[in-house]
């Protein structure tokens, strides 16, 4: 896996701050979350991961550049 650079990290930061709400589009996981799961955004680390606390309990990452999610507002 390609780490992103820092303004895509950055610019990540911006779109999914601490505390935003997003929404589980696609998973590449095996115990992934359904596609809709919403989720808190508890920040992004250093690999362009989006750290989330996922409304059904899950505590998988959304992956740079592997999973999708999308910011909404409740």
């Amino acid at each position: 896996m390609r780490m992103p650079k820092w303004s895509i990290i950055y610019r990540m930061r911006e779109c999914y701050p601490e505390g935003s709400r997003v929404e589980l589009d696609f998973m590449e996981k095996p115990k992934a979350p359904p596609k809709g799961t919403r989720g808190t955004v508890l920040g992004v680390d250093l690999a362009g991961s989006i750290i989330v606390d996922w409304d059904n309990g899950s505590e998988l990452n959304v992956t740079y550049g592997v999973d999708k999610c999308h910011p909404v507002h409740d």
